[in-house]
């Protein structure tokens, strides 16, 4: 690439960047909430929120000129024109079960960006930076993005594997949720099936926290639970006809240890379903938009997070099939078969006990 291309594609890419920080100011402070209940001036928009009516101004003008709302009433007083949210905007930013929501991506880009001095001390020492650190903007980030791919996908993942979807159906099933975040999985898992117990196990306390309340305000305090703990010693009793591992596998220290515990807690017939990023099948220069994603995400949090718990693998986020297959062999399992789920993010993948 010449050095005019490198210079155009950073200044896009600047442009870029500095546009969905302020989409992530925009969400963090709830304007396109107000927006959403109908076109506003900056008057209007500082009285609804409580932001400072020049700073209401400046952002409605940034974000007109940069597309994301349209002029609803034009005027020479700049304080006096309106802006509208368009549907499609508001379902994107607002609406977290639209399978095209994004509402949470800006922060999580912001929460990176904020801990990026931590990150430069863990590339100087070799040393970590804890998930916790990265905040409410990464928790959120993660878990936002994922709900509505759950919500949208989870049934017809089980449904690649027939013996499990049936043993789920006709009950009762359990399952065991590793890494489960803030708990979306769990709850899908357990409204699809709703003869099946789910349990979710995540090492971040804030996550588990927010899981428990997400079950609970959907009706499933008691049918699913959630406990702060480490996969590869999740100290759960009794034994499941599934233990899934949605987009964490690539995260966990030792992940080899953690699919030997998931092995471990199956019942007899029972099968482990990862899914995990669905990256190229070997290392290739330049990478399409998806490799480029996940390796970005790599360098500033994955294998940061994943070192400040120990080093025995360093997977980082590009976790190619080839690895999977790996790890599964070395935990001693008797298949690692790839399932025929079309996903533009995610490759899945059933083991079976040997």
């Amino acid at each position: 690439m010449a050095a005019e291309e490198i210079t155009e594609r950073l200044m896009a890419d600047a442009v870029t960047t500095i546009e969905m920080l302020n989409v992530a100011l925009g969400v963090r402070l709830g304007l396109y909430q107000a927006l959403a209940e109908g076109p506003a001036d900056a008057r209007a928009l500082a009285k609804a929120t409580g932001v400072h009516p020049r700073y209401a101004r400046e952002w409605l003008e940034q974000q007109g000129v940069s597309g994301m709302l349209t002029v609803a009433a034009d005027d020479d007083d700049p304080y006096a024109r309106a802006f509208a949210l368009p549907a499609d905007a508001g379902e994107a930013l607002l609406d977290a079960d639209s399978p095209f929501f994004v509402g949470t991506l800006p922060g999580m880009v912001a929460s990176i960006a904020e801990v990026l001095p931590q990150v430069a001390g863990a590339f100087e020492s070799g040393g970590g930076v804890p998930y916790a650190a990265y905040g409410t903007g990464t928790r959120h980030g993660i878990g936002g993005l994922n709900r509505p791919m759950f919500r949208a996908g989870v049934a017809d993942w089980v449904a690649a594997m027939p013996d499990i979807a049936a043993r789920l159906s006709d009950g009762p099933g359990k399952v065991l949720d590793l890494g489960c975040g803030t708990g979306w999985s769990a709850i899908t898992l357990a409204e699809t099936f709703p003869s099946t117990s789910v349990h979710g196990i995540d090492l971040d306390e804030a996550s588990v926290e927010e899981a428990s309340g997400n079950a609970a305000g959907r009706g499933l305090d008691g049918r699913v639970t959630f406990a702060l703990g480490d996969a590869a010693d999740p100290g759960a009793g009794g034994r499941y006809d599934m233990v899934c591992v949605f987009e964490a596998l690539h995260d966990m220290a030792d992940p080899v240890a953690v699919l030997r515990s998931a092995r471990d807690r199956l019942a007899p017939g029972g099968a482990v379903l990862i899914g995990d990023e669905k990256v190229a099948e070997h290392f290739t220069v330049p990478g399409d938009l998806v490799e480029r994603l996940n390796y970005a995400i790599s360098v500033l949090h994955c294998l940061p997070a994943t070192r400040a718990e120990g080093t025995a693998v360093e997977a980082g986020t590009v976790l190619r099939p080839h690895v999977v297959r790996g790890y599964a062999e070395e935990a001693g399992y008797g298949s690692c078969t790839e399932l025929p789920i079309d996903h533009d993010l995610w490759r899945f993948y059933r083991l079976d006990p040997a």
